[in-house]
């Protein structure tokens, strides 16, 4: 059994009347990586925060290893807590080099310090940088001198908030790979804060969804777009399809047909059916094309069935869907049932 790098228990934070995070759990495995994720205003930043001890619970227990950080009259200063932090501004000194920007981490490092910033150049792939300043260096390069200098003094966790805001899309992917590939060599427990679901689906190893201060699901990615709890988490972590329907046991008649349900369920439901799921074929259920989007790989199909129900679609084929043509659709898996 791996050890607990990180618990949570009933974490609850309220700026006056506004109750910023409410009854948070959780329990994080040494060297995972989490991604807090949710829309403005749910209660991760402020969570990572709290974690941080950059602020302080209004109730609940925050233990760090076995070491009882926050809650129940215990108190950890921040500086105490072994806490590594990357801001989304990265927060980098403009008048130092890169060099001394790491080593500005290691105040308190016992080891020998040039050596561990030189250690820490290779990691994030900076070797032959260390002389420039912050300005000479692209966004991506100014991130992971960032991220550098908050693994340099070795923490027990790694706190990230939003780390990918500042760069423009065409680098968030290829950074992110990069990000990940560097956690894992460091071997880190870290956390980071999100809005977007494909960078917390791609980069970490659980996600906790958060809504209005709550985590609405924790668990791994995979658990979170296939099992989504609730119509809301569906909805947020990609896009979902929901068509009425009714259930009876373990199949559920909708206007597509019978489909198969993953779990029983009975009377008026709605399943969801993300876009992939579907397929194209002239055996499915007549549809009328009303928009496509090609992106190589696959592309976005926006239809139309009879009954007046709008579906997106998902394929890999390269076939033309042109608007007002007619397509066959139907669903080629298990689908998840939830209360109309």
């Amino acid at each position: 059994m791996m050890q607990s790098a990180l618990r949570v228990k009933g974490l609850v934070k309220r700026y006056g009347t506004l109750t910023a995070v409410d009854d948070v759990t959780f329990d994080l495995a040494s060297g995972d990586i989490l991604a807090l994720l949710g829309a403005s205003g749910c209660g991760k930043t402020t969570t990572l925060r709290l974690i941080a001890g950059l602020e302080t619970p209004d109730d609940g227990d925050i233990w760090l290893a076995d070491r009882h950080v926050s809650g129940k009259g215990d108190w950890v200063q921040p500086e105490d807590r072994r806490v590594g932090m990357v801001f989304q501004d990265y927060a980098l000194f403009p008048h130092l080099s890169v060099s001394a920007n790491i080593a500005f981490g290691l105040k308190h490092y016992r080891g020998e310090k040039t050596a561990r910033v030189t250690e820490m150049l290779r990691v994030v792939g900076l070797d032959g940088l260390q002389k420039r300043m912050p300005h000479q260096l692209s966004g991506g390069q100014q991130q992971r001198v960032a991220l550098a200098r908050a693994l340099a003094p070795q923490p027990n966790i790694l706190l990230l908030d939003e780390p990918f805001s500042n760069l423009d899309a065409a680098l968030r992917a290829q950074v992110r790979g990069e990000i990940r590939a560097i956690l894992r060599e460091a071997k880190v427990t870290s956390i980071f804060v999100t809005h977007d679901q494909e960078e917390a689906l791609s980069l970490a190893d659980k996600v906790a969804v958060m809504r209005d201060g709550h985590v609405s699901q924790f668990g791994t990615p995979h658990q979170i777009y296939t099992q989504p709890v609730s119509r809301e988490v569906a909805q947020f972590v990609g896009e979902a399809n929901f068509i009425p329907a009714q259930a009876d046991g373990m199949t559920a008649k909708c206007v597509l047909g019978d489909v198969t349900l993953v779990e029983s369920a009975h009377g008026a439901v709605a399943i969801l059916v993300r876009p992939e799921a579907f397929y194209i074929s002239s055996d499915g259920v007549s549809a009328r094309v009303l928009w496509s989007e090609f992106y190589g790989h696959d592309q976005r199909v926006g239809v139309i069935l009879i009954d007046g129900t709008r579906l997106i679609i998902r394929t890999d084929s390269y076939e033309v869907y042109t608007p007002d043509s007619q397509i066959g659709v139907a669903i080629n898996r298990a689908v998840y049932a939830y209360p109309a």
